[in-house]
């Protein structure tokens, strides 16, 4: 039998790093304390180092010769390159699920939207966030494409830097659960080229509401 290879150090760090970046513990630009977290993780320079490495592939984290890493900063040419795409992939996910999906497949997805439900009802935006990431990831999963679920699961680490932001636009909850809903509603259906609709019309709705939080938040920092 193959041993199982435990995790080592540094991508346990990187591991840490990612939740520090994704809960606005390490803010977008900011300037990443080597030594304050060497010395929070108990660690040594060189497994942040090859940690920081590791999460600037993934497009967390950006290192610039002679001053350091520092957190990615989501820029609005980024969400104009990166959603439509996302909408076009996420779609196909949804599309394949419809057509895939086993009870325990759907079991899964209506505990996940009974959860959705529940935090958009109680205007949760953190949790609604965070479930509605194991939704979509699930997603992914159901599609039963390895390299479609790689691809989108590349694309969303970048994403899910800001991603939230969209929450927060007025109205935007709201019209979020209902798009799940229908979602949810076409892949039980086993309809799947209503799944794909409904989803590209999510990604493409979460693009421009996240366009709108994010040109209010320049405009916000301009005008004082």
């Amino acid at each position: 039998m193959k041993k199982i290879s435990r995790k080592v150090l540094f991508e346990e760090v990187a591991d840490a790093l990612a939740h520090m970046i994704y809960s606005s513990e390490l803010s977008p630009g900011e300037w990443i304390d080597e030594l304050k977290l060497c010395k929070q993780m108990d660690i040594s320079r060189t497994p942040l180092r090859e940690a920081l490495k590791v999460l600037a592939s993934d497009g967390l984290v950006e290192l610039v010769p002679r001053k350091g890493a520092f957190v990615k900063t989501i820029s609005l040419q980024d969400l104009d390159e990166i959603f439509p795409i996302m909408a076009m992939l996420e779609g196909y996910c949804a599309q394949l699920s419809a057509e895939k999906a086993t009870r325990e497949d759907l079991h899964c997805l209506q505990e996940l939207h009974s959860n959705l439900e529940h935090h958009a009802a109680s205007a949760d935006i953190p949790h609604y966030y965070e479930v509605n990431t194991q939704f979509h990831d699930a997603l992914k999963r159901i599609a039963r494409n390895g390299w479609l679920e790689q691809i989108t699961l590349d694309l969303s680490r970048v994403v899910h830097l800001a991603r939230h932001q969209q929450l927060i636009v007025k109205g935007r909850l709201n019209e979020s659960i209902a798009e799940h809903r229908r979602i949810i509603e076409a892949i039980e259906a086993g309809d799947a080229d209503q799944a794909r609709q409904v989803m590209h019309v999510h990604l493409m709705n979460q693009y421009r509401a996240l366009k709108e939080s994010i040109t209010k938040e320049l405009q916000h920092g301009l005008d004082k």
